[in-house]
Order: structure tokens, then C-alpha cells, then sequence
């Protein structure tokens, strides 16, 4: 399993799939974290929530360290179907944070525990609903993103994206120099230096005047600037 350790930004990561040519496959925007400033990174541990907590159980049980646990309970509006019992022992068995498609209660517990998750946000009721027989199913969709173990999870404040592992040490490396890059930028600019003038950006309204076709994007890919991709 690929190395997660200090993860670039999701924008960054982003950023890097579709530098790369890669498939964006985001989290949705309602999926949100329970406290800022706690990012995640690691590898999927999807489970489909059917209504009975065992199935949480034994994916913790099997999963590795730093895992991910991916919870689909089908984006309802219903039931928490996580909650402070769950969340603890997830951080106790060492996962690196969890990820659910639906929502949770606890709130006040999880955020004390400290241990990162994103949900819909909260609901007080549990599940009321008879789980059915079978066994437990070890994937996950996130509102059309299927996520399965051979994937990694990213998540911060701005959300949720999901990357291939065999993808990830690429993406991630890409990500890592595009974060470097807008951090340099930043820095320039906090010390007197324009965003405009980093980009030598009159010489690209003197060129697009006389290159209607000449975009911004393609521009800064020529520069190897970061604002764009």
C-alpha cells in the first residue's frame, strides 16, 4: 500500500489529476468535516451500512493502519448511522479517519476524541430499521463515486477526493509540486510582489490581443505556473 504521510492539499491533488489526465472523483459538496483543520489521507476501507453496527465492526476488525473507513449509508436524511461508540473504536484500532455518506451524531464525543470525520452533518436518531441477512458488503458509493479497497481517500476542509492506489505516489508527487509552487507565489506576494507581475501577465494581454486563442490556461502551462492547470 502506497505512503500517505503528509498528503498534499485535495485541491492540489486535484489539481494533479487533471494535470495528469486522470478521472476527478470527488466526494459530494455536502459532505462535510465535524471539526476544521484535520485533514485525512490513507487507504479506502469501504463498508455499505445496512442498518446494524457489526458491519462497522468487522471492517475495523480487517483493517490496516491509517485505513480509511468509507461508510455508505446512501446519503439519508433519516438516521445517524455513525456515532461516538464507532467513531472510538476506529481511532483506537489506529484508522486515520472516516468518511460517511450520511449522517452522524455524538458530535460533541467525536470532536473531542479528535479523530477526523466528514459526514452530512449531524441527526440525533439512530438506525431503526430491521438490518437484512447476509454478509457485509465492502464497498462504498459516495453519491456516485464508488470507492473500493484499492483506492485512497483524501479529505480536508475544502472535501472529499478519491484516487486510485496505484495512481496515488504519482498524483500525490505532482500535487506536492503545485502546492510548492502556489506557496512560493504566496510568499512573493505577501512581499510586495503582485500576483499580475509573477505572471508576467501584460505580456500575456499583448499576446491574447494579437492571439484571440491564446488562453490563460495555456499560458501559464507554457510558464509552468500553478494558478491554472
Amino acid at each position: 500500500m502506497p505512503t500517505h504521510n503528509a498528503a498534499p492539499p485535495t485541491a492540489a491533488l486535484a489539481d494533479a489529476c487533471v494535470r495528469l489526465g486522470l478521472p476527478l472523483r470527488l466526494g459530494p459538496a455536502s459532505l462535510r468535516p465535524i471539526a476544521p483543520h484535520a485533514p485525512i489521507a490513507g487507504p479506502a476501507m469501504p463498508v455499505t451500512h445496512a442498518g446494524s453496527v457489526d458491519v462497522f465492526l468487522e471492517a475495523i476488525d480487517d483493517a490496516p493502519a491509517g485505513a480509511v473507513l468509507v461508510v455508505d449509508n446512501g446519503g439519508r436524511d433519516d438516521e445517524a448511522c455513525v456515532g461516538d461508540l464507532v467513531t472510538l473504536e476506529a481511532r483506537e484500532a489506529g484508522l486515520a479517519g472516516l468518511i460517511v455518506w450520511g449522517r452522524h451524531r455524538d458530535t460533541a464525543q467525536i470532536v473531542e476524541m479528535g479523530i477526523p470525520l466528514h459526514s452530512r452533518g449531524a441527526l440525533p436518531p439512530g438506525p431503526r430499521r430491521v438490518p437484512p441477512p447476509g454478509r457485509s458488503m465492502r464497498t462504498a458509493w459516495l453519491d456516485g463515486v464508488e470507492v473500493t479497497p484499492d483506492d485512497m481517500i483524501a479529505a480536508d476542509d475544502d472535501g472529499v477526493i478519491v484516487i486510485a492506489a496505484a495512481e496515488w505516489a504519482r498524483v500525490a508527487e505532482a500535487a506536492r509540486d503545485i502546492h510548492a509552487v502556489e506557496l512560493a507565489q504566496a510568499e512573493r506576494m505577501r512581499g510586495g510582489e503582485s500576483l499580475r507581475a509573477q505572471l508576467d501577465f501584460a505580456t500575456y494581454r499583448a499576446r491574447q490581443a494579437a492571439d484571440p486563442d491564446l488562453s490563460l490556461r495555456r499560458y501559464l502551462a507554457e510558464r509552468g505556473g500553478a494558478i491554472e492547470v
